[in-house]
This record gives C-alpha cells, structure tokens and sequence, in this order.
C-alpha cells in the first residue's frame, strides 16, 4: 500500500454501470484508480474529469492485462461478457474465463495484495429452497452464469496457490444511471397495468448499486474475506406481484396485474429465437426474459454480513425512488 492509506486499484469494466459507481467512491476516498474497459461508456467524461486514469482495453488482451496490473494493490474485477442473445459462446469463454485468468496470473506476478472477483447470483439457478447460501447447488441457467462460474473456478486454482482473492455473488443490480436492468419493469408498471404471466410467485432479490459497492469495498478491505465466496444482496428479497406494487408507489401510479398464463408465452419465446437466428438478429422476446416470470431468486446474505460486516443501508422504496428521478432526468421514463 502507499503512503496514508492510499492506494493504487485497477477496476475492470469501470465505465459501465457497476464499475463508475465504484470507481468514483474510490476516488473520493483518495484512491488512485486505473479504470480498463473495452469502450467509453456513459461514464467515461465524468469519470476522467474526477482523475481516473482510463485505458480503452480487453481483459482479453494478456500483454495489456499484465502492464496494468504491475504496481498495484488492489484488483477489482467487474468487466464480463454480458448477456446478449447473439453474443458467440468463444466471446463469453474468451472474457469471462481467459480474462480472469490473465489478471490472475498478472496479480500473482506483481504482487497485488488483493482481488475482488464478481461473479453473479445466477450461477444457483433457479433457487429450489430459498433462500440459498453460498452452499446451494450450482446450476447456471444459460452460458453467461456457466462462463461466470468457471471464472470461479480458476479463482479458486489462484486461491490454492495463496493469492488473496474474494468472489462475490451479486442480486440483481439496479440504481441510478443504470438505462437497462430494470427500466422495462418500470416501463410496464407506468401505464397502470402490468402483465404478469404466471402467478406472479416467483421470488426476487434486489440489490441496489450503493450496497454493492459497500461490498466490494469490504471484500477488499477485510483479512476474511480471503479465499471466500458472498453472496451479495439487500436485505430482503420479494415476490413479483409485491415488487410490481413497490414500483408503482414510487411512481405514484395505480396498478392493476393482470395474470396471464406463462407457458404460451415460453413457447412464443421460444419460436423468436428460432425465427431470429437465421438472420443473426437479437430477438425481441427469448426464453431468458421471459424465465424472470417463474424462477426463484432469494439469497441468505448471513455469511457477508458475520464475516465483511455488510450492512445493506439502503432499502427498496428508497433505492427505487432514487432510481425513477435519474429515469426521469435522463428522459427514459
């Protein structure tokens, strides 16, 4: 560590979304932030303007990976190959997987104190008995979770070998400056009426931006975080019918759910895709969107809480209703 306190911390995929709201808690604390992502982002202007020092780059690039890394304590890692319907598999397996693995071996050879990796919640599945710990079964539902959770494993190899590293687990994401994750719910529940298909049963867990970047600061920061694995939550997780109702609270609507059966909405899902592959077109409703309706999605965040002393601060009407006035003023809703 350098002088004070201060020190030097590399954020992949820091212009993104999960990755400015980091990179900027960590410049106000002082930091010296080194930021490598693969485009500019929204977020780019702003966060040169605040000092970080920003590389336009791949985690795939080994040589890039290796002259970033050396001089550094600490290695947050968000950058990924997200979902895209039309996204190769090679793509996933080339980021997800050989990405980490190159900023690992670039860890171990400079000598980085700490590396915080963030997987995702997904790799459980669909939760047969929530909530679920860091134990429950891994069964990743598409290629994403699956890539994410061998990025796990070759963490795991760099653990064994007496790196510090710490895997956390996020919930569902969502906040301010975030145009994707979570504006179709508010989109759907605007108008007053929302189709739910299924009975709307389903469970799940927010997590909102500041409370995960209080956990990635933790992990960092914390002796006992090395070598393990959080999931990484807000306090309570919901069911879909009452998570709607929160939402239109915060946007002072009524609004009436209308339950609609959910198969034939799989299987239309399922035959866009089939329709859209042929011309290498994104698909406009496929079965991971619509799989939202019926799978589980419910953590028990004990372990970060005992171990990290996370405390996730801010609840979900707060949290959402920080979220519609940046909707508001950036003219998404």
């Amino acid at each position: 560590m350098s002088q004070a306190g201060k020190q030097k911390i590399l954020v992949t995929g820091g212009t993104g979304f999960t990755g400015s709201h980091l990179v900027k808690r960590l410049l106000g604390q002082g930091h010296e932030v080194l930021v490598v992502d693969n485009q500019p982002g929204y977020f780019y202007e702003e966060l040169k303007a605040l000092g970080a020092n920003i590389t336009i780059g791949s985690v795939t690039d080994r040589e890039l990976m290796f002259h970033l890394v050396e001089g550094c304590d600490v290695i947050q890692h968000l950058a990924a190959a997200f979902r895209r319907i039309d996204l190769p598999k090679e793509v996933y397996w080339d980021v997800n997987v050989n990405g980490t693995r190159y900023l690992l071996e670039a860890a171990e050879k400079h000598g980085v104190k700490k590396f915080v990796y963030s997987s995702t919640c997904g790799v459980h599945g669909d939760v047969d008995n929530p909530p679920a710990p860091e134990t429950a079964p891994i069964t990743p539902a598409d290629y994403y979770q699956f890539t994410k959770y061998k990025g796990e494993e070759v963490a795991q190899e760099f653990i064994e070998r007496g790196l510090h590293v710490a895997i956390l687990r996020p919930a569902a994401i969502y906040g301010p400056g975030d145009p994707e994750r979570w504006l179709m719910l508010f989109k759907r529940v605007a108008p007053g009426r929302f189709l739910m298909f299924g009975n709307g049963r389903a469970t799940y867990h927010p997590l909102y931006i500041d409370n995960l970047v209080d956990a990635l600061i933790l992990a960092a920061e914390k002796e006992e975080s090395k070598g393990q694995t959080y999931l990484i939550a807000d306090e309570k997780y919901y069911e879909l019918n009452d998570l709607v109702e929160v939402i239109a609270d915060v946007l002072n609507v009524d609004v009436s759910v209308i339950h609609l059966p959910f198969w034939p909405l799989w299987l239309a899902a399922v035959g866009c895709e089939a329709v859209c592959k042929p011309f290498n077109i994104s698909p406009p409703l496929f079965r991971r969107r619509v799989d939202w309706f019926r799978q589980n999605r419910a953590f028990d965040i004990s372990k970060a809480k005992r171990e990290l002393g996370y405390q996730p601060k801010v609840d979900l009407k707060t949290g959402l209703s920080e979220t519609a006035v940046w909707y508001r003023e950036n003219n998404y809703l």
